[in-house]
């Protein structure tokens, strides 16, 4: 049976010249940039060898990379003068969503994210990505805020699922996600959700829903785990089962994109985008202001009857007679 390589193996070349640019980075060589963009071609030579090699579990991994870019990162790079809001005014503050104000290109937005946590403490903290009732009430809010005062809403989808917890279900996670998805589908203001990471299930349709959805390239949107997939079907989450599970719920942007599930996939630089952060953030701030702009060009009649076609055509497929 051929051994699998996992993508942690597959990048390793590639790791070892990222640390190379970032040591000529902090050093005070005169020659710097000209080797640097040198090392950089190699990636780009080496991350063609890869992708070619990319399986459906390969692209889950890449995904769900602890040194791939969060929510905050994001914010960070692409926002001015973030201001947080905690709590949903029923419950308590949800860490693992991430909801505010902040200027964009000039404007004020809502944004919105999964936050998974970076270090131990902070995943422990956050419950790794994965939110409580009252981190979608909490996101509800911010959204029927921004709609309120005709600001556009942002959300960053990043989590592996919803939390099911026996505290989350007792006060409501189902019905949480539900009503979200009731009151987003008629707020009238322009509404886009960039998946950057891993878009696992109901967890990151409470707040990836909306006029546009954008999907990182190596990101993957799922309604289950790959992992779960083969344990509910087969009782088995050996790796071979796994990525079975993988190809067959069909996660990757490009069969999404050609589904119509979702609207305009990122490129990420090679290698993935936990390894150019600036690239990366440069690509989505270009395709998030592009969408920005067309959607804000709409009357909000006109952006409803959208968004309602929208969740019509998913779904809706034809099986030919052969």
């Amino acid at each position: 049976m051929k051994e699998k390589i996992d993508f942690y193996s597959l990048e390793r070349p590639i790791v070892a010249l990222k640390e190379q640019i970032e040591a000529l980075e902090a050093s005070e060589d005169s020659n710097r940039k000209e080797k640097i963009a040198a090392l950089k071609a190699q990636i780009e030579k080496e991350w063609e060898k890869i992708v070619v090699k990319l399986t459906a579990v390969h692209i889950v991994q890449i995904a769900r990379h602890p040194k791939r870019p969060y929510t905050l990162d994001y914010i960070g790079a692409l926002f001015q003068d973030f201001m947080e809001f905690h709590g949903d005014r029923r419950f308590a503050d949800d860490p693992a969503i991430v909801a505010g104000l902040a200027f964009y290109k000039g404007q004020t937005v809502a944004v919105i994210g999964h936050q998974k946590g970076r270090t131990t403490k902070a995943r422990i903290e956050r419950n790794f990505g994965q939110p409580n009732p009252e981190g979608y009430r909490k996101a509800l809010r911010i959204m029927q805020m921004a709609e309120k005062f005709g600001f556009p809403v942002i959300t960053f989808v990043d989590t592996p699922g919803a939390y099911p917890g026996i505290g989350a279900e007792e006060r409501g996670q189902a019905e949480a996600i539900a009503y979200n998805l009731k009151i987003i589908s008629r707020l009238k203001t322009p509404i886009i959700n960039v998946i950057i990471g891993e878009g696992g299930s109901g967890g990151g349709l409470g707040i990836g829903f909306g006029d546009a959805l954008l999907m990182l390239e190596y990101a993957f949107y799922s309604v289950i785990s790959p992992e779960g997939c083969a344990a509910i079907l087969w009782k088995d989450e050996g790796p071979t089962a796994v990525e079975q599970a993988a190809e067959n719920l069909g996660l990757r942007a490009q069969k999404l994109y050609e589904l119509g599930i979702i609207d305009k996939i990122i490129p990420e630089p090679p290698g993935g985008a936990h390894i150019d952060y600036e690239t990366t953030f440069k690509n989505v701030d270009k395709h998030l202001h592009q969408t920005l702009k067309k959607l804000q060009q709409l009357s909000i009649d006109d952006l409803l009857s959208e968004r309602y076609r929208k969740i019509r055509r998913q779904g809706v497929f034809e099986v030919k007679q052969g």
